[in-house]
């Protein structure tokens, strides 16, 4: 459970204290000392209306017109330089939490797509929704750090500025402020902190959990539809909202009761100092300014005092927020850190060889192939074969440098000079253009170029059906999974990668199509790695692998002539 501890303090050093030591660091400070003077003068001035408050009441109470008029013209010269004053800090201050918000997104998304986190995090259950923590946590967490530093600056000026009022005025009322405010803080924090805090960090995470169930369904709406799962995908979306109403039913009591105690200690305030000072006004020992003087002083130094109590929701949901943030960094630091101590050791050179590698799972439970050598030279094509679940896809992927968990060496050219097909092709949000140049948008291909290599994977009038290359559609949905495998093929022949790493890439094809993209891969110098089941493909590749399971293999040639061979005698 999140509490109140010095790892709290080091978990929010550890995400804010960059922002402020590297790059940005001399604007940053800049912006926060220009904060601190314009804080100054708000406290200044407060102490100034208070004391011109005290002053007109006073006059008023003696009948005195001249003294009254001259505290009024005071008030208003204080007001004309103090209104611009807390309209500039208010501006600084959302100025600055925006680019602390910029600086903190980049550096967390520079995290997220190095090393390929955010491809590890499919595998981990660490890390729930890394979506909303950098675009709501992050913004929150800017803003409430702000927030929350110059409230406790302002509390702190505010305490020096009025202690000094009242306690020419009232001693007494000093001594009871102190013991007032620790006795209400220590109840808020002991009594209310660890419960609500809690509360929070779960609803923040329910909360998540429900929007990720929703955009699930309009994801894969099209699935749902065909399959009639509307009762089930309603029921699990129904289940996340349940835990999102029963955690909020328990947040909303546990604040019923701080609100309880936070009003009844604060309308106490409106009472108590005047219950102190009442006999000495009564007496004439005080005027009545000075009394209003005394209890607007008091009023400041509580709200100073007890600035956790006044806040205590609103950090509560800081604390969670800075325990999801930290969460996520530590993931990604860890992702980094694995990066560095790879179990399969990865060598570049211009081939690909692997040398007696044994790939298991991510969790280490099960070895999917044991002790796996061969080489593929360039022009030495492979064709990976095998039953369902015997690792096909998991050795692509540990070639590709995307699968870690073993021991082993695999030699690879440099990541830049392989490409890898999916089974289902990857369609980024953009134009017909950007698909087909998606990695490399900086290149300049001319149209004609691009038009003919559509023809060349049979997606002729691909363009002129959807407005041309720059026509910006969700390619996803308009095209047909044949389709977008056919555009992944083009993504490969315009990039002529020393290697192509094809996971059943052809699958959604029928055969014609299928024999005429591999035909015009054997045209380049692209050397193929495939995963397949057609005989029609095997004349493309110089070697076959046959995962057997239970980490067993062999290279067979003869792999499909075995097969054709026992389905005749069947």
């Amino acid at each position: 459970m999140i509490h109140f501890d010095h790892l709290l303090w080091r978990r929010f050093g550890t995400i804010a204290l960059p922002y402020w030591c590297k790059d940005e660091k001399w604007q940053a400070r800049g912006l926060l000392l220009l904060l601190v003077a314009l804080l100054l003068g708000q406290t200044s001035f407060a102490v100034l209306l208070n004391e011109q408050t005290g002053e007109f009441t006073s006059a008023l109470a003696a009948k005195d017109a001249d003294r009254f008029w001259i505290s009024i013209k005071k008030c208003l010269l204080v007001l004309t330089i103090a209104v611009p004053i807390y309209a500039f800090f208010y501006y600084v201050r959302d100025r600055l939490a925006l680019q602390w918000r910029r600086w903190l997104t980049r550096s967390f998304l520079g995290s997220y797509f190095s090393h390929r986190a955010y491809y590890a995090l499919n595998a981990s259950s660490e890390v729930d929704n890394p979506d909303q923590r950098m675009a709501e946590d992050i913004n929150t967490f800017t803003q409430k750090s702000l927030f929350f530093l110059l409230v406790l600056v302002g509390a702190l000026l505010q305490l020096v500025a009025f202690s000094g009022v009242l306690w020419t005025i009232s001693r007494e009322l000093v001594v009871f402020l102190i013991f007032y405010a620790l006795i209400g803080t220590a109840v808020t924090v002991l009594g209310f902190g660890r419960l609500l805090i809690g509360l929070n960090f779960y609803q923040l995470k329910r909360e998540a959990d429900f929007r990720f169930s929703l955009v699930r369904v309009r994801e894969n709406a099209e699935a749902i539809a065909f399959y009639r799962g509307e009762a089930q995908e309603s029921g699990l979306v129904d289940q996340h909202f349940d835990e999102v109403f029963d955690n909020s039913k328990k947040l909303i009591w546990a604040q019923l009761k701080l609100n309880f105690f936070q009003y009844a200690y604060s309308f106490m305030t409106i009472v108590l100092p005047s219950m102190i000072i009442a006999g000495r006004v009564i007496s004439g020992e005080l005027e009545v300014g000075r009394a209003i003087q005394a209890a607007g002083a008091f009023a400041a130094i509580l709200v100073a005092l007890t600035v956790i109590v006044d806040h205590f929701e609103n950090l509560s949901k800081f604390i969670a927020g800075i325990d999801r943030l930290d969460g996520f960094a530590r993931f990604l630091a860890g992702t980094a850190k694995a990066k560095a101590g790879d179990e399969i050791e990865a060598v570049q050179d211009s081939y690909i060889a692997i040398q007696d590698l044994s790939l298991r799972t991510p969790n280490q439970e099960r070895t999917l192939i044991k002790n796996l050598s061969l080489t593929i030279n360039p022009g030495e094509g492979l064709m990976i074969v095998g039953s369902s679940g015997c690792g096909k896809s998991s050795l692509l992927r540990a070639i590709a440098g995307l699968w870690r968990s073993g021991d082993g060496r695999i030699i690879r050219p440099d990541q830049t000079e392989m490409l890898f097909l999916p089974q289902r092709p990857y369609m980024l949000l953009g134009s017909l253009r950007s698909q087909l140049l998606y990695p490399q948008q900086a290149r300049r291909i001319a149209d004609d170029e691009l038009l003919e290599l559509l023809e060349r994977v049979n997606l002729p009038n691909i363009a002129a059906r959807f407005g041309g290359l720059d026509a910006k559609l969700d390619w996803a949905k308009v095209l047909s999974i044949g389709e977008q495998q056919r555009i992944a093929f083009a993504r490969l022949l315009l990039t002529a990668p020393r290697y192509a790493l094809l996971d059943e890439a052809t699958s959604a094809l029928d055969g014609a199509n299928e024999e005429s993209l591999y035909r015009e891969l054997a045209g380049t110098s692209t050397t193929l790695i495939s995963i397949g089941h057609r005989l029609s493909i095997l004349k493309y590749h110089q070697q076959v692998l046959e995962l057997l399971g239970n980490g067993k293999w062999r290279l067979n040639p003869e792999y499909f002539k075995e097969k054709a061979a026992a389905t005749y005698h069947a």
